[in-house]
């Protein structure tokens, strides 16, 4: 897909930086000023085998999706390079990116049949709540779409571009945005996809996904200490 550029450079060297800015700064303020809605309110009274079914399929499948691109995208080339070949590291990326994606589109497909299909779950839903799981649902299709794309350009040529794109970003390396133009249609709105997902994150139920991330502090902080009252049951004592 070839835009023009300088939409080009705004879509892809400026917007994702807005985009981030908008998630860690919105998330932040979301957080000090309407703690309390800092969650993702619960349907489970309602069609709850269907719920269990699609959810469980849906965070599973893009977990691995999430922790995949965090891996593939932003690991050192050097340290790459050592470990397994260009045309490894696609292939890799391919079918682990490619079951975890097909699995976690079917759980999202079960979760958007189940918030459109029936009255009064739709009726008990917010707008941004449908909002953001089609964009979800869209975001899984377009990644699971890249898969056979990036079968016929098993040289690893294409993935080399994309993986020095994102660490690009993370970098704030200039002249970023030329890594991805050329590119096929859907990388490129596979990426514009998913960085507005997060500028929409903290206005939306995305921004309790903080919050599994915060839970790895339980990982590392000091246990905690019980210690028994041995006093009398009677307070007054």
């Amino acid at each position: 897909m070839t835009l023009p550029a300088p939409l080009h450079e705004f879509l892809f060297g400026i917007y994702p930086y807005i985009c981030l800015a908008v998630l860690f700064l919105g998330s932040l303020i979301r957080f000090d000023r309407e703690p309390y809605s800092w969650k993702s309110d619960s349907s489970q009274m309602l069609r709850l085998a269907e719920l269990e079914f699609g959810s469980n399929l849906f965070h599973y499948g893009v977990l691995v999706v999430i922790l995949g691109h965090f891996i593939g995208f932003l690991t050192p080339e050097p340290l790459v390079l050592w470990l397994m070949s260009p045309t490894q590291h696609q292939l890799l990326a391919m079918v682990v990116g490619g079951i975890a994606g097909l699995i976690a589109l079917i759980g999202a497909s079960v979760l958007v049949h189940r918030r459109l299909a029936y009255r009064r779950i739709r009726a008990n839903s917010r707008r941004w709540d449908i909002a953001i799981i089609v964009m979800l649902w869209l975001q899984l299709a377009l990644g699971v779409a890249t898969v056979p794309l990036s079968a016929q350009h098993m040289d690893g040529a294409m993935f080399d571009r994309l993986v020095a794109y994102v660490q690009g970003v993370v970098l704030f390396r200039g002249d970023n945005a030329v890594l991805v133009q050329g590119t096929p249609w859907v990388y490129q709105a596979h990426i514009l996809l998913g960085f507005t997902i997060f500028l929409v994150s903290p206005f939306t139920r995305m921004v309790h996904i903080w919050s599994g991330v915060g839970s790895l502090a339980y990982l590392v902080r000091p246990y905690q200490l019980v210690r028994k009252d041995t006093r009398s049951a009677n307070p007054m004592q």
